[in-house]
Order: C-alpha cells, then sequence, then structure tokens
C-alpha cells in the first residue's frame, strides 16, 4: 500500500445516527410471538436475536485541519449510543492530532488503549471500525484515487453478489421473489432459517425446484444448533447440493464447529460476526470453515484486509457479509474486495440496497448479478441531501 507522508492532521470527529426505518423490519414481517418492546426492539424465536422495529446505522464524520472530510460507519442497529459514547468519551482524544495517513498505526494504537482489560471486540471494536473507514476514505482522498487503487492491485472491476434473504410472509412467495432476481440476472441465493417457516429441508428443496440445478443456494443457520443437529442438516440437505451453510453453531463453540466442518461434505462459511484477525486466526488455522465472511462494519478496512489475507494464505474463499447501512460501508467493503484473489461473491441486501441506494447519491451499483467498484476518490460515495435529511447528530 502507497501512503505519502503528509502534514495535515486530524481535526474533528462528528458522530451521527442514519434513520434507516422501513414499512416491514428486517428479515420481513413478525411470525407469531414476536412482539416489540417499549424501547423498539423484538427477538426472531428463530435466532433468539434482537432486532430494532426500524433500522439505523452510525456514521463518522472526520475533518483534517486542511478540510479533507472522511466517511465511515460501523453498526447502529442496537444500544448506538453505547458506539457513539466510546468514539466521543474515549477515542477522539487519541485521534485528532494524528496524521491520517497513520491509518493503521491508529487502528493498532486505539486497540492497544483496551485490549488489557479484555474489549477486544463487540461495541468498542465496532466504533474503532468507523474511525477506520473514515480514515482511510480520507487518504485515498488525499490522493485523489478512488480507494481500491491504493489498497492494492484490484483483480477486478465488477464482484459477484447473491441475493440475501427472500423477505416474504409465504414461501409461495419468496419462491415468486427468487424467480424475480433470477430473471434479473442473479443466479445465486441465500435463505435464513429463522423465517424459512416449514424448515430449512422444505425451503432448500422449494427454491431448488425453483431457481433450476445451476443456481446456487446458501442456507444462513444463524448459530441455531447443535454439532449432531447441524451434521443431520448437512446430511438431509445434501441431495439438493447447497451451495454453502453459514454459522451452524454458536460463534464461542469453535471446537464444535470443526466437528462439524469434519463431519459433513458442506461447505461452512463463518466469520460475520468477528471484529479482528485474532478471532479469524481462533477458526482458520483449526480448519474449522471452508468460507470466511468478513463483515466491513465490525471489521473496518484494516481488519477487513488482515482476515482476508489470513483466509488467502489458507487458500480460503472470501464471501464478504454485508449488513444493515447506510451505503458506505458497503462501498468500503467493495474497494477492499476488489484486489483479493480468494473473492469467491459479496452478500447484497437487496431490500436495503434498493431503498437506501440514494442515501449516497446512487453511486453504488449492484445489476445482473455483480456489484460495480464505485470510481470516485476515497470511498467514492458521499452521503446524499436525503441522507443528511435523516442523520442526527450524537453526542459532543
Amino acid at each position: 500500500m502507497s501512503i505519502t507522508d503528509s502534514q495535515d492532521r486530524v481535526a474533528e470527529i462528528q458522530i451521527y445516527l442514519v434513520d434507516l426505518s422501513q414499512d416491514q423490519p428486517y428479515l420481513g414481517a413478525l411470525r407469531e410471538g414476536e412482539v416489540v418492546n417499549e424501547a423498539g426492539y423484538f427477538v426472531r424465536k428463530g435466532n433468539r436475536t434482537v432486532y430494532p422495529r426500524k433500522n439505523r446505522s452510525l456514521v463518522v464524520q472526520i475533518v483534517t485541519r486542511d478540510g479533507v472530510i472522511g466517511w465511515g460507519e460501523t453498526y447502529g442497529l442496537v444500544a448506538p449510543l453505547a458506539t457513539a459514547a466510546i468514539i466521543s468519551d474515549l477515542l477522539t482524544g487519541f485521534v485528532v492530532g494524528r496524521d491520517p495517513n497513520e491509518v493503521e498505526a491508529i487502528h493498532d494504537a486505539l486497540y492497544d488503549l483496551m485490549r488489557v482489560r479484555g474489549y477486544t471486540g463487540g461495541f468498542y471494536l465496532d466504533a474503532l471500525a468507523a474511525i477506520d473507514i473514515a480514515l482511510w476514505d480520507i487518504v485515498a482522498k488525499i490522493q485523489n484515487l478512488p480507494l481500491h487503487q491504493i489498497l492494492g492491485s484490484p483483480q477486478r472491476t465488477l464482484i459477484p453478489a447473491y441475493v440475501s434473504g427472500l423477505p416474504k410472509p409465504t414461501l409461495a412467495e419468496r419462491l415468486e421473489l427468487a424467480k424475480e432476481w433470477q430473471s434479473l440476472g442473479f443466479d445465486a441465493f441465500k435463505f435464513a432459517l429463522p423465517v424459512a417457516d416449514d424448515g430449512a429441508l422444505a425451503e432448500l428443496r422449494a427454491l431448488r425446484l425453483t431457481v433450476g440445478d445451476d443456481a446456487r443456494i446458501a442456507a444462513d443457520l444463524h448459530w441455531s444448533l447443535t454439532e449432531d443437529t447441524a451434521v443431520q442438516l448437512a446430511a438431509d440437505l445434501q441431495p439438493f447440493d447447497p451451495w454453502f451453510l453459514e454459522a451452524p453453531v454458536p460463534t464461542e463453540e469453535i471446537h464444535t464447529l470443526r466437528r462439524v466442518v469434519e463431519r459433513t461434505q458442506s461447505r461452512i462459511a463463518v466469520g460475520e460476526e468477528w471484529r479482528t484477525h485474532y478471532d479469524a486466526r481462533l477458526r482458520i488455522e483449526p480448519q474449522a470453515c471452508h468460507i470466511v465472511q468478513p463483515e466491513m462494519g465490525h471489521t473496518g478496512i484494516t481488519q477487513f484486509l488482515r482476515i482476508a489475507k489470513l483466509a488467502e494464505a489458507h487458500h480460503l474463499s472470501i464471501i464478504p457479509h454485508a449488513t444493515i447501512g447506510s451505503g458506505i460501508f458497503l462501498a468500503a467493503s467493495l474497494h477492499a474486495s476488489a484486489g483479493l484473489t480468494g473473492i469467491e461473491s459479496h452478500e447484497f441486501q437487496h431490500s436495503i440496497f434498493g431503498p437506501f441506494r440514494h442515501f449516497t447519491g446512487d453511486a453504488l451499483s449492484c445489476e445482473a448479478g455483480a456489484y460495480s467498484l464505485p470510481t470516485g476518490p476515497g470511498l467514492g460515495v458521499e452521503p446524499s441531501d436525503a441522507m443528511l435529511a435523516r442523520m442526527t447528530r450524537m453526542l459532543p
């Protein structure tokens, strides 16, 4: 990576909450027994995980003394004040005054601040991710180049994409939605077990009959199974040729994950919840997965690339995760993916991408089964007037 020396310094950091609310919650309509509480949260019974009724994301703006503006983004779905407070109360004081070109050194210094106390993940690393993305945006803008050109030699200008989720209330409607996307040139799909009401086997069987033998179909199991149930489900699904099975067992159970890999014929994908290459190493070196799924909203660019390089060194495929966001960390993920040789595909959250594409001025494109790389300086995306209108300043 080529980074120029500069006399410029970080001057300020601002934090914003972006309103990404939609008529339907993420993953589709609430199922029986799923109730929104007074704080606006509900729990999906299929994976025991909390979701907000109204989607949102956390965005940071970093401004240098010379007036260069960088944008970063991280998870803001749940308890966004926690991440905002970490940035405002702790991290800002250690970033202001630094040379933005020292982005990796800044990341590592911030990580070191709290590693002795065990803050090696969660909200703390999400906060680092937002700052890291914004600093990389500045680094590329200083050079007046798209970010992928300074991260390494791009291997591609188009990045294959798969349709993630079919958020319709009935199986028949989900099948129809899959056919619609297939008609638009997409040949890869993933369904989520918590909203596959008749179970993964029925969902995969029906999808296979609908989209044909050549389409790729993955199943997101949402960390919901035991070793034995995961192995049995993999055997049941095998006749319908699943592309991969994602997150079969709880993330903490690394030895269980390895046994699932050893006992099944299916390709196992994990990694969206990882924050660092330390997390990745714990699963990659014991050969506990076939596919690595780094999520830019958790990792930032620095750790995303470290995870990806570790995966490539072990000859694993990389299929980046893409979560609910305004488009800023998605752009970062595409730039970081462009220079990797191990990229097999990239998640496409169509239910978020389409409705909010205008939030970054329609600079992002995903058509005929592939993303196009943003072409402007830095990330190539900026908040549009529509996005600015739905951004609320958080904390001084």
